[in-house]
Formats: C-alpha cells, sequence, structure tokens
C-alpha cells in the first residue's frame, strides 16, 4: 500500500494562456524536489511534460499530463494543461480533478484571455485558486503595477503571499514572516494586510490578533485553508522558472498551504437521473466503495488506451473487478499506475484522493465513473460546459486503402479530446471534424498522420435548402403526340407557406373524381419533391 494518505495528498493543476511558462515550472519543481535528476527544458524537447512528438515540435503544450513529487511527506501530483484558446477543453476537463487551480500569468503579458477564462471557471466550480506570476526577473516588468491589475480584474482578496526581493532575484514569505525589505517595501505591510483578511472568517483568532497575539502557522492553518475554500482569499506567489526563483518556495505554499483531499471543497457528484436527480456526498476514506472519474483518455504507442482517473472514495487496485457507470457489465482493472509525464509506474493501489491510470479497457471514456458497488451505478459527476466546437473541415483519406480505418483513427481522437467532434453529413455524403480553431484542427491531423494516415481536407459543403415564402398558384397543360393515344396532362397548383418548423402539409382539392385516388400518392410524391 502507498506510504502516504490522503491527508498527505495535494492535487494541483496549472491553467493559463499559452507562454505563460506553466511547463517550464513544472520542470523546475521536478527538479527542485528531486523528482527528476535532470531539469527538462521546453525549447530542447526534453521536458518531462510535454513528451508528445506535436509538443515538441510546437515547443509549447498540446495535450494535459500528469506529473508528481514529494515534498515536506506530502505527494503532490500537478496536472499541467495547454494554454492556447483552441484547447481548452484539455484544462477543463481536469479541473473536477484536483482541489486548487493555479493560474500562471507571464508577468511581461500580463492578464490575457485564458487567464480570466479560467480564473472564472475555477471559481464557478467553487474550487480554490492561487496566481502564480512566473518571469519576475524579466526586464522592464512592473510587478507591483500587475498586482493593481490583478486586484482590479479578479478583486482585492488576491493578496500576495510571498514578494519578490533583491530585485526580483529572491521571494520573502509575508504570511508567517513580518520581518525584511521586499521589492514593493517592508514585510510587514503585507504581512499585516493578510493576516487581516484571514482573520475576518475566525472570531476566535480575530480577538487574539486584535489583543497584540501574533498567529502562528498551527493557528493559521485552518483559517487559511477556509479562505481558500471559500473564495476569500487567492494567494500571490512569484517565480521565475528560468533561474529557479521562487520555486522552492512555492512548492513550500503548495505543501503548508494548498488543501487535501480532505480540506478541500467536494466535487459535485449528483445521484440519480432526470427529475430524481439529486446531491450526492461522498467519502475520502480509503476502505469505503470505489468512486473515481476519468478526466483524460490518452492513446498509448506501447500500452494502448489509457484512462486517467482521480479517486474520489475507496482505492482502485490491480485485479479489482469495477464497473462504468451503469453498467452491469465488470471489467477487471489488470493494472494500475502513477504517472510521471510519459513513465508509468505500477502502484499496489491508487487511494482516495490520489490520481492514477489504467490500461486497455476500450468501454471507458472522459466523464465515466468507476465503482465497485451497484448502489453507485446512478451516481455521476455534474457535467462540464465546454465550448461548442465550430470551426470544420471535410477529410477523406489520401491512400486508397484507409477507408476502413479513418473512422476508427478518428474516434480514438475524439475520444481523446471533449471539444473535437466527428460527424457524417448525410446530406452531403461527407466525413467532418469539428475542432474550436485552425490549430486545434492542424493538431489533429498531425496526431493522424504520425499514426499513420494522412487524409486530405477541403471547406465542407453547404446543403442549401429553399422555402416557400409567399403564397403562389400555378397552372400548366402537358400535350404531347408521340403516336397512338399520345401524352396529355394539366395541373392547377396552389401553394402557401407554414409556420417554421411545421413540415410538408398536402391537400386534395379535386372535385367529382376528376382524378382516380389511385394515383393522388404519385401526385403528391411528386409535389414534394419539386417543391
Amino acid at each position: 500500500m502507498p506510504s502516504f494518505t490522503t491527508g498527505d495528498i495535494r492535487n494541483i493543476v496549472f491553467v493559463g494562456h499559452v507562454g505563460a511558462g506553466k511547463t517550464s515550472l513544472v520542470d523546475a519543481m521536478l527538479f527542485s524536489a528531486g523528482a527528476v535528476n535532470r531539469k527538462g527544458s521546453v525549447a530542447d524537447g526534453t521536458s518531462f511534460s510535454d513528451f508528445e512528438k506535436e509538443e515538441k515540435e510546437h515547443q509549447h503544450s498540446l495535450y494535459a499530463s500528469v506529473l508528481h513529487l514529494e515534498h515536506q511527506g506530502r505527494r503532490i501530483n500537478v496536472l499541467d494543461t495547454p494554454g492556447s484558446p483552441d484547447l481548452i477543453g484539455q484544462a477543463i476537463a481536469c479541473l473536477p480533478a484536483v482541489e486548487t487551480a493555479a493560474v500562471v500569468i507571464n508577468a511581461q503579458n500580463g492578464i490575457e484571455l485564458i487567464t480570466r477564462r479560467m480564473m472564472d471557471m475555477a471559481k464557478t466550480l467553487n474550487m480554490p485558486r492561487m496566481i502564480i506570476v512566473n518571469r519576475m526577473d524579466a526586464p522592464e516588468v512592473d510587478l507591483k503595477s500587475l498586482i493593481g491589475q490583478i486586484q482590479e480584474t479578479f478583486g482585492s482578496e488576491c493578496m500576495p503571499i510571498n514578494l519578490p526581493a533583491r530585485k526580483g532575484h529572491a521571494v520573502i514569505d509575508c504570511l508567517l514572516n513580518n520581518v525584511g525589505e521586499s521589492d514593493f517595501g517592508p514585510v510587514d505591510r503585507f504581512h499585516s494586510a493578510l493576516l487581516d483578511q484571514i482573520v475576518e472568517i475566525d472570531e476566535g483568532l480575530m480577538e487574539k490578533y486584535l489583543s497584540g497575539e501574533e498567529p502562528d502557522f498551527v493557528a493559521l492553518h485552518q483559517p487559511f485553508e477556509r479562505c481558500l475554500d471559500e473564495g476569500h482569499l487567492v494567494p500571490i506567489c512569484f517565480t521565475d522558472a528560468r533561474t529557479g526563483v521562487g520555486v522552492p518556495e512555492l512548492l513550500e505554499v503548495i505543501a503548508r498551504h494548498c488543501p487535501s483531499p480532505e480540506e478541500g471543497n467536494p466535487r459535485p457528484f449528483l445521484a440519480g437521473e432526470g427529475k430524481l436527480e439529486t446531491a450526492f456526498e461522498y467519502n475520502n476514506d480509503p476502505g469505503k466503495a470505489l468512486l473515481a472519474h476519468v478526466f483524460k483518455v490518452a492513446t498509448d504507442p506501447y500500452i494502448g488506451k489509457l484512462a486517467i482517473f482521480r479517486v474520489h472514495q475507496g482505492s482502485a487496485s490491480g485485479n479489482l473487478q469495477v464497473f462504468i457507470g451503469h453498467s452491469k457489465k465488470p471489467v477487471r482493472l489488470n493494472r494500475v499506475f502513477h504517472l510521471q509525464g510519459k513513465e508509468h509506474v505500477e502502484a499496489d493501489a491508487i487511494i482516495a484522493g490520489d490520481i492514477g491510470a489504467v490500461a486497455k479497457i476500450e468501454e471507458i471514456h472522459v466523464g465515466d465513473v468507476m465503482h465497485d458497488d451497484h448502489a453507485l451505478d446512478t451516481v455521476h459527476l455534474k457535467p462540464l460546459v465546454f465550448p461548442v466546437p465550430m470551426f470544420g473541415l471535410a477529410v477523406t483519406p489520401r491512400n486508397r486503402g484507409d477507408e476502413g480505418k479513418i473512422s476508427g483513427a478518428l474516434t480514438r481522437l475524439q475520444e481523446e479530446d471533449p471539444t473535437f467532434k466527428v460527424t457524417h453529413d448525410p446530406q452531403t455524403h461527407e466525413l467532418l471534424i469539428n475542432g474550436l480553431g485552425e490549430l486545434h484542427l492542424r493538431i489533429m491531423l498531425e496526431r493522424l498522420k504520425h499514426r499513420g494516415l494522412e487524409v486530405d481536407t477541403r471547406p465542407p459543403k453547404i446543403a442549401y435548402r429553399e422555402t416557400i415564402t409567399a403564397p403562389a398558384e400555378g397552372h400548366h397543360r402537358h400535350k404531347k403526340q408521340t403516336g397512338g393515344a399520345g401524352q396529355f396532362g394539366e395541373v392547377f397548383l396552389k401553394v402557401e407557406p407554414l409556420s417554421r418548423g411545421a413540415g410538408f402539409e398536402f391537400v386534395d382539392a379535386v372535385f367529382g373524381g376528376a382524378i382516380p385516388n389511385q394515383f393522388m400518392p404519385a401526385v403528391e410524391k411528386l409535389s414534394l419533391i419539386h417543391i
């Protein structure tokens, strides 16, 4: 069994705009904590997080990755996510798997589009948030002005928990430390502001503080956790991933102050269906029935389909028989893994609060719930809201003989990305792929190519349709002499529009049996075709 408990685990997702330095920061954290023996680099293609071929070619994150480290006796699971607006679905899917969302801001670029969107989304999901200002020692950066912009945009509850010092070459703690000089001025001023914010939610601590008693870590820990859970405080940290400044201090903040699965806000699970749907409370107890949700699916070239999950209750171990959602058919978890980027480390068990992976279960998809108790058959996570993929292309296989492969390959890509959709248009008979933008679809086509399948693309055809907009009537007489009896026909037709969505209505206004009844179905069909 693992040497750590649920209370020792810290789960955190790094989100933010592309170019904020999230991946470089994760690589620096792994190296600083001793989880790896060298510091990864995005530019050199040696990052532990950006390990896919497409990521090395583009030199930035395209997929969410899971890594872990240990610090101060805490097991820290870090989820690194892409920051491009076209790839935001990967980041959104990771949010329910963690307790804390860390929004990384590039000090040079300031607050950007994805910064705002992920801050708002994490707040909507009732998640504790923190802000990491990266590249703090970049030239011509006004960090103090940036803090003002952050507070103006996201609220005065965004407050530094440490401060840049020595002209951006160091950081100094201002939560538990009230002495020293920072680049923003005396530390005690920021220390006092932080304490004022924290003691507001704890009357007992406030009384002691107002009487002159300086609270220590033990006294501050629980109120600080409450502030994070309630959004009363959004701590700001300063780092520079390139030089490593502030990285050890960031690890300290995560290990000491970020909530464990037992302390964080519970994820919104529901039980039942339709009108009978009610909130479901789970228990972070490894001894109870298993309840885990799948937040990412990937295809590994060696072990096949890989489902990455977060355990919320119970524990998942090798040879455990589980059910997926309301399915009555059991599946067996042959082996479970901890992930370190592309490396899979076999684990005895994935306990409540931890993140793990299982391979070779074809029936499993993103959003599915795994459990081992039929009483949990209808338990599911409240659905996330993803952007609708509107950018589309029609695709056809380039090489003869690939027609049978393309459908399966695209289906696997669709399973891996909740904002990538594959459809077949019954009107134009085209195979369509839809994503959030040009970059999104280009990445998907690159993945297809790297898997041995090349396609040709073109803009989708548009199946134009016409409708009747005003009443009209007409008359036509057909006469043709071809020998014998010849041909003759005469038509009187009236048309008028119906309300939108009302469909087609045929009215027979023939009197006296001028047209035999057996011909009327053919007349109606011909009318529908021409209209």
